[in-house]
């Protein structure tokens, strides 16, 4: 028989005090990602630039 603290159970972390798993290529100790590259950074500034051009535009035609 054992003791109801030596099995923790379905959906319990085995290893609690484990080190998360480190992406290849980081440097230990940053958690963040990485930046995005230039042309995907581009693409998001386009997107937003187009919508606020859509936005103005349609306040001036609807009014």
């Amino acid at each position: 028989m054992t003791s109801p603290s030596a099995d923790p159970g379905p959906g319990a972390d085995p290893q609690p005090d484990a080190e998360p798993t480190a992406v290849p290529g980081a440097v230990p100790g940053e958690r963040y990602e990485p930046p995005p590259s230039m042309g995907k950074l581009l693409l998001w500034i386009l997107v937003f630039v187009l919508a606020a051009v859509v936005v103005v535009a349609g306040g001036v035609y609807f009014t």
